[in-house]
């Protein structure tokens, strides 16, 4: 099997075409359905978008990245609060967390819709740049 080389880049089998770069359109488009995905689905969507589109273009890249490591800190958030219920504190906490997701989650939409970077607020760098 031969593979194909690309200097300083990822390797891939011979007959592979690597991805290619999304216009801005498309990359702010995507960005924007990954943030408002994350809303829905808490970290499902900015995963998958990760793994699909990180190299597709520098933007698309962070956006879902940022989405990740946000949806990931509510995730987090929601199964402490879950275990805090046990106590009361965590059935103040749950709706809290679930207005901040979604008006950070529309926030980041927003920007990325715009064509602007967003960095959420209370998130937790999991996957660093």
């Amino acid at each position: 099997m031969t593979y194909g080389q690309q200097p300083g880049g990822p390797q891939f089998p011979g007959g592979y075409q690597p991805p290619q770069p999304m216009s801005p359109e498309d990359q702010r488009l995507w960005a924007t359905l990954t943030h408002i995905g994350g809303i829905f689905f808490n970290f499902v969507v900015p995963l998958v978008a990760y793994l699909v589109l990180r190299d597709r273009g520098g933007f698309i890249r962070e956006h879902t990245r940022v989405a990740l490591n946000f949806h990931i800190t509510m995730a987090i958030a929601y199964v402490v609060s879950g275990i805090l219920t046990v106590v009361l504190i965590g059935a103040l906490l749950l709706p809290v967390i679930g207005i901040v997701t979604i008006i950070f989650g529309i926030m980041a939409a927003v920007a990325a819709n715009r064509g602007q970077f967003y960095r959420y607020p209370l998130s937790i760098e999991f996957i660093k740049q």
